[in-house]
């Protein structure tokens, strides 16, 4: 038993996502904070040499679930999974990465074992004994600070926050003695993202493009992304053009990014959009538009047709790499 952290990986390709190593990082750090350990949890099918990565990044303990029935994920699997481990190991704070499939397991999580959870968070610190997590609300306009009170405390942490801190441990993957549970759910379609794209959550660097597009045609954007190594977004009018797929909508009612670069293109600058990516460490905005209200909001902006000022820029970008 443990009053630890329990972290809940989740496996991309390979390995695990940035935003479950991330998760390990903070983890590992609010554990020396209290003198207790950090135990990895990871599902999926054919999962130890993805779990074996965990041990890089500070957990103590690592506990596996490899069933084929876990290859995708269905809430009604996962959850019921995780609230068996966390009843059995009994960690102070259980922390997931704001994936998709991180929000909906998180929550599905908080609802079924009646625990507090704190969606979203950017920063942790110690106050008089207490954790205080730091999150936006009202579509990002304020910073909140929250103390959750019970336990265990779910903490799910937004991508790109969190610092990565590579800690090798000598734990080895063991087999959690949970039961898998038959599903309900069946997956009808499965759209798979192109190999080596990187995913957006994540991406260091992100190019949306918006209305200002006028079509589907982004291969602008899409040159530019794979030069730097960045991933290309939309805006909730692009996507719903169907210009771009859903999977690609930054905003409100998309994805939330926290690129170290965002760079918006032909994107007007509404709220709802503002809400996907105002974390964003640097924003650049080119859009012919002088009065945008995204100008307004981005750190570096640019007037003129996006059509001709990309294809400068990854001109100059070839030039200095060569």
């Amino acid at each position: 038993m443990s009053d630890g952290v329990l972290v809940v990986g989740e496996i991309a390709g390979s390995g695990l996502r940035k935003v479950t190593l991330e998760a390990l990082s903070e983890g590992k750090r609010i554990a020396e904070k209290t003198g207790k350990t950090v135990t990895a949890l990871i599902l999926g099918h054919d999962v130890n040499a993805s779990a074996a990565l965990a041990s890089g990044y500070g957990a103590d303990r690592i506990l596996t679930v490899d069933h084929v029935d876990l290859t995708e994920f269905r809430y009604d699997t996962w959850m019921p999974i995780t609230a068996a481990v966390v009843a059995d190991e009994k960690p102070a704070f259980v922390m997931i990465g704001a994936s998709t499939v991180g929000r909906e397991l998180a929550a599905a999580l908080s609802a079924r074992i009646n625990a507090p959870m704190a969606m979203d968070c950017t920063a942790t610190r110690w106050e008089n004994g207490n954790l205080v997590l730091t999150r936006p609300i009202y579509g990002g306009k304020i910073l909140s600070d929250v103390i959750l009170k019970g336990s265990p405390q779910i903490i799910v942490n937004r991508p790109n926050f969190f610092q990565l801190t590579p800690l090798q441990t000598d734990a080895v993957p063991e087999t959690a003695n949970v039961a898998v549970p038959q599903s309900v759910l069946r997956i009808v379609e499965k759209q798979q993202a192109s190999a080596g794209k990187v995913d957006l959550t994540e991406a260091d660097i992100v190019i949306s493009g918006g209305r200002g597009m006028g079509g589907s045609d982004f291969s602008v954007l899409e040159k530019l992304a794979d030069l730097v190594g960045g991933a290309v977004g939309a805006s909730r009018s692009a996507v719903d053009e169907g210009w771009r797929p859903v999977a690609d909508q930054v905003g409100q009612t998309g994805k939330v990014v926290s690129p170290n670069l965002y760079v918006a293109c032909g994107i007007s600058g509404a709220i709802q959009h503002f809400a996907g990516m105002q974390t964003s460490k640097v924003i650049v905005a080119i859009n012919k538009d002088a009065e945008a209200p995204i100008f307004a909001k981005a750190d570096y902006g640019v007037v003129g047709n996006l059509f001709e000022i990309l294809p400068l820029v990854t001109q100059e970008i070839e030039k200095l790499r060569s």
